[in-house]
């Protein structure tokens, strides 16, 4: 039977369609000339493998191991397989996280416990998957936690801490710029009154203690409290980032950190933050000079003696470990090696500093030393000279050297116009901390301060254009002290004699502009000894000291640089234009504002320039751009007394020949 469209039903009682006719075949002009080929033929093999993780195990290379660069080190690991080179890291990074309890460190093996094996299992992982990478101390099942193996993630790339965080971390995500954006948790800044040291026979009467000090004890005992807490969180994780690097950039005086941690975030800060190791120093670095145990994510015990709160962040110098408990904040890594720093590199005669620092293109080096909000970030970062470092720094006898192997710049409000290069900087491998981003587009609004208002950005320090690899410089030639005055009288520049470099290098001040109750805004004074006072171990007089006398044996010349007000205070007067700074800095640079005249100041006897050019020589001297002469002498004295008063709890600290040193050092503050 027929349809009525014409087909026909085949036997099945199915429709079968007509044949039509043949469609010629279609051949190319090669095929036509006889050579039988295809024109244009860039089709390729397939792919011999047989499932999809086999192409998955193709993707990814194996790192080609490489020979030391130490022909000691060569040496010494010629005859070492890679596997056997792998082993002995991790017997290293096990006796980290070895407890008291336990004795000796967890069963470790290095990898990714989410990646497969080719048979499909996951327990223990592959070293990149390809060679078994395990240690497993001979010792009994003492506890539940020994039984188990520990993942180590060994100095992950920044990809693959984006992946980690990304994958398992809530609240990570990458921004339209190509940075990594995390949370810190509930602490979104450090927590100085919950930092402890432990105060031994050693420390006792090493360390600064007792009023205006940042170091506040705790006893040997509590210390293993918390470290063994610590450890024990971390051990009962499925998997710990460890990062192994440096610090200081002089390779005569660097140190040697391992960081065990649980966030992909905190490796990856970490990993901008340190000086990163080369593969050939790696196979090298055997056992740190410092470690940190980052449990963060776990408070302290409160009811444990000394705690006052669920955080604890706690060092133990003659153990060279540093705990973290109950805080996610990064920068408390950050801040307790630099006081770790504080506290070793004196002993070998290097001054450690709280301090930006550029060099010129002949070889001019700078020191900028300012509290938040003075300009040090803004007037160390100069396109016309090399960046050293922005943030902490060694002097020693051959000359200056960044601690660091990257920046951690406040990001609120930032903008392309105002911080070109760290905007630049904040790409993929930065870190983000606690910035709001748009949900759909990733765009950060750098204004919005819905999570906290210090929101970060950390990045290594090659992000910015002009810094100078490796970070070390010769000898300073300038030692340029920063203080935003809000009360508006102290000069634009002042130089300074070594006794007032002391002075006020131990003074540390600024001054703040804070809401009252009845919300007139007035200017509040800070002082904080030898510009980072939360970070020093000794006696503010022994950095001052030691400054003072690589000044002299330098030559070099100390500056005070006022970046506040004018003409009045907060309200009244103005704040200096930076531009006006800027030209004052430049003049310190070149050398012309040596060759400047200069005339002495009342009250705190500064040494201040007649004239700069491009400079009205009316704000030079305070007291001419104000226009209530009473009102300044008023407010001058009582910014001197305010110095007096704060330096009263150094003044029983005798230094020199039967304390001459210390009264030459008072000589040097405000006379009234």
């Amino acid at each position: 039977m027929s349809g009525s469209n014409g087909n026909a039903t085949n036997g099945d009682g199915g429709f079968s369609f007509p044949k039509g006719p043949v469609m010629p075949k279609i051949t190319t002009g090669a095929a036509k000339r006889g050579t039988g080929g295809v024109c244009h033929d860039d089709s390729g093999p397939t792919v011999n493998v047989s499932t999809i993780d086999e192409l998955h195990s193709l993707q990814k290379k194996r790192s080609a191991p490489t020979t030391p660069i130490n022909q000691g080190a060569a040496a010494a690991f010629a005859a070492v397989s890679e596997e056997e080179r792998q082993k002995i890291q991790l017997q290293s990074i096990s006796a980290s996280l070895a407890s008291l309890t336990r004795e000796s460190g967890p069963k470790v093996v290095r990898g990714d416990p989410a990646e497969k094996k080719a048979d499909g299992s996951t327990t223990p992982a592959y070293a990149h998957g390809q060679h078994h990478s395990i240690f497993s101390p001979a010792t009994g099942a003492v506890s539940d936690s020994s039984l188990k193996f520990t993942h180590v993630l060994y100095n992950l790339s920044p990809a693959e801490l984006y992946e980690q965080a990304i994958k398992y971390e809530k609240g990570s995500f990458i921004t339209s710029n190509g940075a990594l954006a995390t949370l810190s948790g509930a602490k979104t800044g450090r927590a100085p009154r919950d930092k402890r040291v432990v105060r031994d026979a050693t420390t006792e009467d090493e360390l600064w203690w007792g009023k205006g000090s940042p170091n506040i004890e705790m006893d040997e005992h509590t210390f293993m409290v918390n470290r063994e807490r610590a450890v024990d969180y971390l051990n009962s994780l499925e998997k710990v980032f460890v990062n192994d690097q440096y610090l200081n950039w002089d390779p005569e005086n660097r140190i040697k950190v391992r960081i065990v941690s649980a966030r992909a975030y905190h490796s990856l800060f970490m990993h901008n933050m340190c000086i990163r190791p080369t593969q050939e120093e790696l196979e090298s670095f055997g056992t740190p000079d410092f470690t940190i145990y980052n449990a963060g994510q776990f408070p302290c015990n409160r009811y444990t003696h000394y705690m006052t709160s669920s955080t604890s962040v706690d060092l133990n110098l003659a153990r060279r470990e540093m705990v973290i408990l109950g805080t996610q904040y990064a920068g408390e890594m950050k801040k307790g090696l630099f006081s770790v720093m504080h506290y070793l590199m004196p002993k070998r005669r290097i001054l450690s500093l709280h301090s930006g620092c550029n060099m010129g293109k002949d070889g001019d080096v700078a020191l900028f030393f300012g509290l938040s909000g003075t300009g040090k970030t803004t007037l160390s970062t100069d396109h016309n000279r090399y960046l050293i470092g922005d943030d902490e720094h060694c002097w020693t006898e051959t000359g200056v050297s960044n601690i660091e192997g990257g920046c951690y710049a406040k990001c609120v409000d930032l903008s392309r116009e105002k911080e070109p290069d760290i905007w630049n900087a904040i790409k993929f491998g930065t870190v983000l901390e606690n910035v709001v981003f748009d949900e759909h587009t990733r765009e950060v609004d750098y204004t919005d301060k819905s999570v906290t208002e210090n929101t970060r950005a950390a990045y290594p320090i090659e992000f910015i254009p002009n810094a100078k690899i490796p970070c070390v410089g010769p000898h300073p030639k300038n030692v340029i002290l920063l203080a935003c005055d809000a009360f508006g009288v102290l000069p634009p520049v002042s130089k300074l004699n070594l006794a007032q470099t002391m002075y006020h290098f131990i003074s540390g001040y600024t001054a703040l502009v804070a809401g009252t109750e009845d919300g007139i805004k007035e200017p509040t004074a800070t002082f904080s000894a030898c510009f980072g006072a939360a970070f020093i171990m000794l006696h503010p007089t022994k950095y001052a000291a030691m400054l003072a006398e690589k000044m002299k044996s330098q030559g070099a010349t100390a500056w005070l640089v006022n970046t506040g007000w004018s003409g009045g205070s907060y309200g009244v007067g103005n704040r200096i234009k930076l531009a006006y700074t800027r030209k004052i800095i430049d003049a310190i640079h070149s050398g012309s504002l040596l060759k400047a005249n200069y005339k002495k100041t009342e009250i705190f006897g500064f040494e201040i320039p007649t004239e700069i050019e491009g400079i009205p020589s009316e704000i030079l001297d305070p007291i001419n751009a104000w226009s209530d002469k009473k009102a300044h002498k008023e407010t001058l004295v009582k910014l001197g007394g305010l110095f007096k008063k704060n330096f009263e709890v150094f003044a029983n600290h005798k230094m020199g020949v039967d304390g001459k040193l210390t009264e030459e050092i008072l000589a040097a503050g405000p006379i009234f």
